[in-house]
């Protein structure tokens, strides 16, 4: 009985939207106001032929309106606050995070096509091009959720999307402290850190909170300070700062030309007189350009990257390092340990819980070995579990080694 409904509903959308297409052909650009009217006119013709009742009238305008001027059927997914992720894997299927569970959705794309024009529209609002040639694309919402995009040929069943979901408000590091994913005095410690102006570098798995806590991290930043952002898909919701800069790379067009990439932008703000610089993700070649403008008196820039564990980080700044150039092993290394102060690393415990589960301090070079010198600052230490929680506690190692930015700026560590 209720497959049967949940036809005759879908049989009901597609018969008003198609006649909805039919209205909106040569109307021209119409408001969204004025696109309601148009679907609030279909239904009530609707209504003669067939039994609406209230309920169904109000889906529907929703459904309609959602399919033309939003997401579709993902429309709902996106609206709910609770829900972390979105994957949808063509027409098989969508999935969806919600409170750190993973679990199947009751709806579906019925058609391959629905979902190509909702790629396109998306990829349209965001600047960017994707189709069989080139297949894989990432964008971003009007809400700011990070968007990937993965088509035929290289996706197999089907157009792939993946929305990644931010808070609707910035999280802010007492609200970090609350869900235990740093305690208090590390928190304390991390924001005399960045108002003395280290280079703080962020590493994490997927999913890890790395945009959120450097987020965090960046409301210590004092607000008279000129901070430039360099994202490949604007994330950051940086709060009260009056002289921001922000920059966002471009892909190029389908003859790859007039792409902007993140060496380009980084290259581009040593020229704007930055305070801080702070680059979104590190994935590639740019690596090298942000560590020369670390080491190019740019100090208290933050940036983040994907490692498992923050010596898994640095071995991976090596290798993306020598994507954009030929150096010897022993002067990236250099570089990295002359650049980057600090290194915090984010982790998913298996409870689904965000934590910070390390800081290390880079403490120098040792020129014997060509290695590069860490020193754990604070540590995550696990306790047992209650209830499958994970029970544990960032502990203090060893105390800040150079202390001379911290110095400079007259804070005490204390």
């Amino acid at each position: 009985m209720r497959k049967k409904m949940m036809k005759e509903d879908r049989d009901q959308f597609q018969i008003l939207r198609k006649r909805l297409l039919e209205k909106l052909e040569n109307a021209g650009s119409l408001s969204d106001e004025e696109i309601i009217e148009k679907i609030n006119e279909i239904i009530i013709e609707a209504g003669r032929e067939f039994y609406l009742s209230l309920k169904r009238k109000e889906e529907l305008q929703k459904e309609l309106f959602n399919s033309i001027r939003k997401l579709d059927i993902l429309q709902e997914l996106i609206d709910d606050d609770t829900i972390t992720e979105v994957m949808v894997n063509g027409t098989e299927g969508i999935f969806i995070e919600k409170n750190g569970r993973l679990m199947k959705w009751d709806k579906n794309f019925c058609t391959r096509q629905k979902i190509e024009d909702l790629v396109q529209s998306i990829a349209a609002k965001s600047n960017r091009i994707v189709n069989e040639t080139v297949p894989i694309a990432d964008a971003r919402l009007e809400n700011g959720a990070r968007v990937n995009i993965v088509l035929p040929p290289a996706a197999i069943n089907g157009p792939i999307i993946t929305i990644r979901q931010f808070p609707s408000h910035p999280i802010q590091i007492e609200e970090l402290i609350a869900w235990n994913a740093v305690t208090e005095e590390a928190a304390e410690f991390l924001r005399q850190l960045v108002i003395a102006g280290y280079n703080i570098f962020i590493s994490g798995g997927t999913g890890s909170g790395k945009t959120t806590f450097l987020n965090a991290l960046s409301n210590f930043i004092p607000k008279e300070e000129r901070i430039i952002t360099i994202e490949d898909n604007a994330e950051l919701q940086l709060q009260g700062v009056k002289n921001l800069v922000r920059m966002e790379a471009r892909k190029g067009n389908t003859q790859g030309e007039h792409e902007i990439t993140i060496r380009d932008l980084i290259k581009s703000s040593l020229r704007m007189r930055p305070d801080r610089i702070l680059v979104g993700e590190v994935r590639g070649e740019e690596a090298l350009d942000m560590l020369q403008a670390l080491n190019s008196g740019h100090d208290g820039s933050l940036s983040t990257g994907h490692g498992n564990s923050p010596r898994d980080m640095l071995a991976r700044l090596e290798t993306m390092v020598l994507l954009g150039v030929s150096l010897p092993v022993s002067a990236i290394r250099r570089q990295i340990a002359s650049g980057i102060d600090i290194m915090i690393h984010l982790g998913r415990l298996r409870d689904k819980s965000r934590k910070v589960l390390e800081i290390i301090e880079i403490v120098g070079y040792r020129y014997e070995t060509e290695e590069i010198l860490t020193k754990v600052l604070y540590e995550f230490e696990e306790n047992g579990t209650n209830r499958d929680q994970v029970i544990g506690k960032l502990v203090k190692k060893s105390t800040l080694t150079d202390t001379r930015k911290l110095v400079q700026r007259g804070i005490s560590i204390e």
